[in-house]
């Protein structure tokens, strides 16, 4: 995520029923690198071949690669399709938000997004990851689920909008031969489903796709 990428990721947070963060927030929380990580997700409309200069989240990035999602440069209006971030908090790397827009929903990109996040994770070396989700937001919990996370209690009235609860969740140590074969397998799902979504915008349309920024 980048500063000018601001207002596109607050637009997303009014379409989600999210209390937006100010932009000075986010500026903060992009600028400090030592602890936090924060990406985008965009869908570009004419991804050219070649290699892209990402240095961050390379398992994520060479996955990607290899069916042409991701982009060597990205043109100023390419349009942002979802976000998240996270950031360390002693030992765990902290989830702190993760949305994606309306009409983008449930073809992988929240997911893509938290692999991206989980892979920040490693590069704050974090131990642990943990998060807060709304008690009704089923389809999230089930993501987290899928990853490792585990309910560990709730928080009450925490959501400001509407005074919902939120459900708070941890994984085990994300530094084990089990967590990261487990990881490694959940990404080859998501490899082989971004694969075939690609393959069917590219018969519908050549030149289409989501990408992680």
């Amino acid at each position: 995520m980048r500063e000018e990428d601001i207002p596109f990721v607050q637009e997303i947070e009014r379409q989600s029923q999210m209390t937006p963060w100010s932009a000075l927030t986010y500026r903060r929380e992009i600028r400090n690198r030592q602890a936090c990580r924060y990406v985008v997700a965009r869908a570009e409309s004419q991804p050219p071949n070649g290699r892209s200069p990402h240095t961050e989240y390379p398992l994520l990035i060479r996955m990607l690669q290899r069916i042409g999602l991701i982009l060597p440069t990205l043109h100023p209006a390419t349009p942002i399709v979802g976000y998240g971030g996270i950031w360390l908090n002693e030992t765990s790397g902290h989830i702190t938000t993760i949305a994606v827009a309306p009409a983008h929903r449930r073809r992988g990109v929240g997911e893509l997004i938290l692999n991206a996040l989980i892979d920040g994770a490693y590069e704050l070396h974090a131990e642990y990851l943990s998060l807060e989700v709304r008690v009704s937001n089923l389809t999230a919990q089930r993501l987290y689920l899928k990853y490792g996370f585990r309910p560990v209690g709730q928080r009450a009235n925490y959501y400001t909008d509407n005074q919902e609860d939120a459900l708070v969740m941890w994984t085990d140590p994300i530094n084990t031969t089990t967590y990261k074969d487990r990881l490694r397998e959940l990404r080859q799902q998501l490899y082989e489903r971004l694969r075939q979504q690609a393959n069917q915008v590219t018969a519908e349309s050549p030149r289409s796709g989501p990408i992680v920024g």
